[in-house]
């Protein structure tokens, strides 16, 4: 029997920062994970700050936290968007944010 498999789903977000001092920066990643992972449907959480020492002309050096999630599907994601420890999440730190980038990708199915 065939089994159909769905694309899954990359959100990558880019945060820049009014107080970006380290304590601060820290205390965002640490938000990452306390209210963003172990939702229903992310396959792989990662966010740290920027790389620093990293800055050739192709590196975007526009920002101090990364926040990088893959969903099981399109539909896990949307999910999330409202989800009630997401919105905590960002109402605990939008104060601080000076921008926020967001990249969503669609990524191939996982092959086993």
């Amino acid at each position: 029997m065939a089994t159909t498999r769905t694309a899954r789903h990359a959100h990558n977000v880019f945060f820049t920062l009014l107080d970006s001092s380290p304590a601060r920066r820290d205390g965002l990643v640490r938000d990452c994970y306390e209210y963003l992972e172990g939702h229903d449907g992310v396959v792989a959480l990662s966010a740290g700050t920027r790389a620093e020492g990293c800055e050739r002309d192709v590196n975007d050096v526009q920002f101090h936290v990364s926040l990088h999630m893959v969903f099981r599907d399109r539909a896990s994601h949307d999910a999330y968007q409202t989800a009630p420890r997401h919105m905590q999440f960002v109402e605990r730190n939008r104060a601080n944010w000076k921008t926020v980038r967001v990249f969503d990708s669609t990524l191939p199915p996982l092959t086993s």
